[in-house]
C-alpha cells in the first residue's frame, strides 16, 4: 500500500468517522497480482454504493444482531453496523483493505472484527453462520463474482442488504432474487 493516505470525513449512523485511504487506486495497480488472480485495488475507491449503503444501515436498529459485510473495502456499511450496536464481521480479500479497515475503526473507537477471506474459500463465514444480516455494496463488476455470490448468500442465512449501482451482471442477479428496493439502488434480497 502507498505510504501516503488522505483523510475524510464522513457521516455515519448520526456521528463524525474520519477514514484514511489511497488518494488513488490507479496507483495501487500491481501487475503480478492481476497476472495470477485478475486482482484489481477495487477496495481503495470510496464508492457510492458503500456511502448509499452505510446510510441505510445506520438508520436500522441492529443492537446485538451479527452483521457479515462482504466485499467490504473501505468499510462504510461495517463501520455503521457496529455504530448501530451490531456484532460485525467485515471482510475483503485484499489485505491491504483489512489492514486500512483495522485502523480506521481502531481510529474511531469502533469495534468490529476485521478478516481476510475469499468468497471460494469462504469456511470461516458458513462456521459462523446463519447471520442476521450480510451486508455488500457494489459486488457485481465481474461475472465471476455474481456467480460465487449466488452460491454464497444462501448458505449465509438472515437478510441481505445489497447496494448495486447497475453493473452489467447485476440484472440476471437480482432477478434470482426476490428483492425489494429501500433507498436509491440499495435492495433487501430474499430467497423467492
Amino acid at each position: 500500500m502507498q505510504e501516503e493516505l488522505v483523510e475524510e470525513t464522513v457521516e455515519l449512523a448520526g456521528r463524525e468517522v474520519t477514514l484514511l485511504r489511497p488518494p488513488s487506486a490507479d496507483a495501487l495497480i500491481d501487475e503480478d497480482a492481476f497476472d495470477e488472480d485478475e486482482f484489481l485495488p477495487y477496495w481503495a475507491e470510496l464508492w457510492p454504493s458503500g456511502v448509499a449503503l452505510a446510510r441505510v444501515v445506520g438508520c436500522l436498529k441492529l443492537s446485538g444482531l451479527r452483521v457479515l459485510e462482504l466485499g467490504a473495502g473501505l468499510g462504510l456499511p461495517s463501520l455503521a453496523a457496529a455504530l448501530a450496536g451490531a456484532d460485525v464481521l467485515a471482510t475483503d480479500w485484499a489485505a491491504d483493505a483489512v489492514a486500512l479497515l483495522r485502523e480506521n475503526a481502531r481510529r474511531n473507537g469502533i469495534a468490529l472484527r476485521v478478516e481476510l477471506v475469499r468468497w471460494d474459500k469462504p469456511g470461516r463465514l458458513l462456521v459462523e453462520a446463519p447471520w442476521g444480516l450480510v451486508l455488500g455494496a457494489d459486488l457485481l463488476y465481474e461475472k465471476r463474482n455474481a456467480e460465487q455470490l449466488l452460491e454464497l448468500l444462501p448458505q449465509l442465512g438472515g437478510e441481505v442488504l445489497l447496494a448495486e449501482p447497475g453493473r452489467p451482471f447485476a440484472k440476471a442477479f437480482l432477478e434470482r432474487w426476490q428483492a425489494e428496493a429501500l433507498g436509491d439502488r440499495v435492495y433487501r434480497l430474499r430467497l423467492p
